[in-house]
């Protein structure tokens, strides 16, 4: 009854759970690369199924891996963002997720504008596979741009740039006003965003306007010998504030709440984290 109810739920919001399974919750998987559109996201529903695994929501960028999104080719730029913007068109379960390149200028703050008019909620920019430096003046303007026009910014962060976890901590700072999402919340530099406990007891400093998502990162904490120091991170950083990616193609859904379900968490800790604070942040409620 429980799971036909939460059929029904996601029915009503167009998200039908293509993959859905009894006793299987419904969760929504914040980071997807389909580099190839309809073809990427017909294997990731068809290996999400093989497992049983129910997905109500995909966050979705057309860019990574082969397909970068460089400085200097806002036309490009421009065209994938279309495209997954027409892919969430015809697939109601998709969250699309543009991006541009900071160091484009006018023409990325012209970009910004452009995708949230057309209701993309999600930017994503990549310090490491774009070339650009988080700490950049170009940067902070986009991300307070992104942050009025009512955009989320997920930014990598999986501490393969010097300095990435301080970089991105000073941008939040910066920018109060817009909400980001970091993900894989620092890999195996993860010990950093304790701070965020200190960072809120000081007055005025910290706008609490940072998520993460903890793709990549849970399956190597996952029943490892710093596991529990994981935890500990993730419940100074508040588990209201945290959000499940797999990363895929990199890793696949299933591997991700594979090692999500060893994680010594209570259940109220798994449904936020699960698909709770994505549909809060998301609006998909």
């Amino acid at each position: 009854m429980r799971f036909l109810s939460l059929v029904l739920a996601y029915s009503a919001l167009g998200l039908a759970p293509d993959a859905a399974a009894p006793g299987e919750a419904p969760v929504v998987d914040i980071h997807v690369h389909l580099w190839k559109g309809e073809e990427s996201l017909r294997a990731y529903r068809e290996q999400a199924k093989a497992a049983g695994r129910a997905v109500s929501g995909i966050g979705a960028m057309w860019f990574g891996g082969p397909n970068q999104a460089r400085a200097g080719d806002p036309d490009r730029i421009r065209a994938g963002n279309d495209g997954i913007i027409a892919l969430a068109a015809t697939h109601k379960d998709i969250i699309p997720i543009a991006t541009v390149h900071p160091y484009d200028d006018a023409a990325a703050l012209a970009e910004v504008e452009r995708v949230a008019a057309r209701g993309v909620q999600l930017l994503k920019i990549h310090p490491h596979t774009q070339q650009f430096d988080a700490a950049d003046p170009r940067v902070l303007a986009l991300v307070r741009r992104a942050g009025e026009v009512g955009l989320i910014v997920l930014m990598d962060n999986a501490s393969i740039v010097p300095a990435d976890n301080e970089k991105l901590f000073n941008l939040a700072l910066a920018a109060p006003r817009t909400r980001f999402i970091f993900a894989h919340m620092g890999a195996l530099q993860f010990r950093f965003w304790n701070m965020l406990a200190l960072a809120r007891t000081a007055e005025n400093l910290f706008g609490d306007n940072v998520y993460f998502d903890i793709s990549a990162s849970v399956v190597i904490a996952a029943d490892s010998p710093i596991e529990e120091e994981f935890i500990w991170t993730m419940r100074n950083v508040g588990t209201d504030k945290l959000l499940l990616g797999s990363d895929y193609p990199q890793f696949s859904l299933a591997k991700t709440l594979d090692a999500f379900a060893k994680l010594d968490l209570t259940d109220a800790e798994r449904a936020q984290i699960r698909d709770g604070n994505a549909r809060r942040l998301l609006g998909l409620d």
